[in-house]
C-alpha cells in the first residue's frame, strides 16, 4: 500500500449511511489527525436530500478516528481494496461528544449502564441482504443448490471478512432468491457496532469487486421477503461474566435481566424508528412475515419482538443464555439501533420492572382486550407513526438528549414525506438503490 492511497474516515449517520472524508495514508498518523466536518451533514437523508437543518450553513465540528476500528483489506486475486476507519463527531473547542453522532450516544448509554448498574454488554448483528446479479434461486431457500448459484460470493465475502477481524459463524443462502444471511460472532457492544458497519459497507465492496450489487434495504418488492437484522445481546458485570441466566426463576431469566427486557418491551414502539428506520420497514413488520409486530417476548418464536434464544446440547447456559431484538433491518444505524434497545433496557432497570411473561402462540389472534391484559400492543405501522411515538415518549430525550431527539425526528419526517409520494413499489425501487 502507497503512502498517497487513501483511508476514508467516516461514521454511521441518521440515515445508517457512513458519510466522511478520505485521508492520504501519510496523513492519517494512527488515527490522531482530525477533519473538518459541517453540522447539516447529519440531515442528508439517505435520499440525498437535505432535511430542515438548525444549523444552516453555520458552524463546525471535527471527525476523529478511533484506530480500533481500521479496515485494511486488499485481495491480490482480484480488484477489491478496502480502507476506511471509523470514528466520533466531536465538538472543536473542547472535543466534546457532538449530540447528533450515534458512536457517542452509544458509547454514552454503555458508560451510563456500568456506571449506574454495574453491567456490560456483548453483542451481535446478523444481517440478511439480497445479492443482485447472480443465478436466481427462486423457491430454493437453504438449499445448497442456492449457495453454489451465488457463485464466488460467500467464499470471497468470508475471506474478506476474516481480514478485516471479524469471526463469521455463518454464511447461507436465505428464503428469497438471491437472498443471504451472515452471522458474525459476539463483541463487546460498541466493537459489534463498529463489525456491523463495516460488514455492511465490505459485502457492497466485495459484490462491486465481483460485477454485483447487493442491497440491504428492508424489503424489495412489497409482495417479496425482507431482510432484516437481529441484533442479539447478553449482560454481564464489569469483569464481563454474564448475568443473564438464573435457573431458580421463571423462564431462566435473572431479576437483571428481567427487568432489562421489560423495559424494552414497554418502551419498544419509541424504539422502533432507531431500529427500522424506513418508511419500507413497516411492510416487512407485520404479521406472519417472519419479522416482529407486537412488543412480545418469544422463546423459540421469530415473530416475537423480543426473543429468548435456545441453549443448545452441550453449551453453558451460564454462557450461551442471551436475547435478540427483532424489530431491526439495516436502514438503520447500528450505534444508534443499539443505543435505543440498550436506554430501553435500561429504563426497565431504573424502574426495576417485573420481567415479561413470554408469549407461547400467534399474538397477532389475539383480541384487543387479551393484549391489553398483558400489555401488548401492535408496533407501528409506518415511519410516520413510529415517529409521533419516539416525539411522544419521554425516554429518547432521557437517553440521548434534545438536539438528538428533535434532530433524528426532524431528519427522518423529512424523509418520510419524500418517499410518501411514491408507490409501495417504487419506494421499495428507491431504498432498494440507496441501501
Amino acid at each position: 500500500m502507497s503512502d498517497t492511497d487513501l483511508i476514508f474516515l467516516g461514521h454511521t449517520d441518521l440515515s445508517g449511511h457512513v458519510r466522511g472524508k478520505g485521508l492520504m495514508r501519510r496523513d492519517y498518523d494512527g488515527g490522531k489527525r482530525a477533519v473538518g466536518w459541517t453540522p447539516t451533514n447529519a440531515f442528508i437523508t439517505c435520499f440525498g436530500g437535505i432535511a430542515p437543518s438548525p444549523f444552516g450553513a453555520l458552524g463546525d465540528v471535527m471527525l476523529t478516528a478511533d484506530p480500533e476500528t481500521l479496515v485494511l483489506v486488499e485481495e491480490p486475486d482480484w480488484p477489491l481494496a478496502e480502507r476506511f476507519v471509523l470514528g466520533n463527531v466531536s465538538e472543536i473547542a473542547d472535543g466534546a461528544p457532538w449530540p447528533l453522532c450515534p458512536r457517542s450516544q452509544l458509547t454514552s448509554v454503555l458508560d451510563r449502564l456500568a456506571r449506574q448498574h454495574g453491567l456490560t454488554v456483548k453483542a451481535a448483528f446478523e444481517h440478511e441482504f439480497h445479492v443482485d446479479g447472480v443465478e436466481a434461486n427462486a423457491g430454493f431457500g437453504y438449499r445448497l443448490e442456492a449457495h453454489r448459484r451465488l457463485g464466488a460470493f460467500p467464499d470471497r465475502l468470508a475471506s474478506v471478512l476474516t481480514r478485516a477481524g471479524l469471526v463469521v459463524e455463518n454464511i447461507l443462502p436465505e428464503y428469497g432468491s438471491g437472498q443471504v444471511e451472515v452471522s458474525i460472532s459476539p463483541r463487546d457492544a460498541l466493537r459489534a457496532a463498529d463489525e456491523a458497519t463495516a460488514l455492511r459497507e465490505l459485502a457492497r465492496g466485495t459484490a462491486r469487486s465481483l460485477g454485483l450489487t447487493v442491497s440491504f434495504a428492508p424489503i424489495l418488492d412489497p409482495a417479496w421477503v425482507g431482510n432484516g437484522v437481529h441484533i442479539h445481546f447478553s449482560l454481564g458485570d464489569l469483569s464481563g461474566n454474564p448475568v443473564n441466566y438464573d435457573p431458580s426463576r421463571p423462564d431462566d431469566m435473572s431479576e437483571r435481566a428481567g427487568a432489562f427486557l421489560a423495559g424494552i418491551l414497554a418502551h419498544m414502539p419509541a424504539v422502533l424508528a432507531f431500529t427500522a428506520s424506513a418508511a419500507t420497514s413497516y411492510l416487512r413488520l407485520t404479521p406472519h412475515r417472519w419479522s416482529a409486530a407486537y412488543n412480545n417476548l418469544g422463546k423459540q418464536d421469530r415473530e416475537a419482538g423480543l426473543r429468548i434464544c435456545p441453549v443448545f446440547q452441550g453449551a453453558d447456559p451460564h454462557r450461551a443464555f442471551h436475547f435478540e431484538y427483532r424489530a431491526a433491518d439495516a436502514s438503520a444505524s447500528p450505534h444508534l439501533a443499539l443505543a435505543a434497545v440498550l436506554a430501553a433496557g435500561m429504563a426497565g432497570l431504573d424502574a426495576n420492572l417485573p420481567a415479561p411473561v413470554p408469549t407461547a402462540q400467534d399474538v397477532s389472534l389475539l383480541p384487543d382486550e387479551q393484549l391489553a391484559e398483558r400489555g401488548l400492543v401492535r408496533l407501528p405501522q409506518s415511519l410516520s407513526e413510529a415517529l409521533d411515538a419516539v416525539a411522544a415518549s419521554p425516554l429518547p430525550r432521557a437517553a440521548f438528549g434534545d438536539v438528538m431527539a428533535d434532530g433524528f425526528v426532524a431528519h427522518k419526517r423529512h424523509e418520510a414525506a419524500a418517499a410518501e409520494q411514491w408507490d409501495l413499489a417504487t419506494q421499495c425501487t428507491r431504498y432498494a438503490e440507496v441501501y
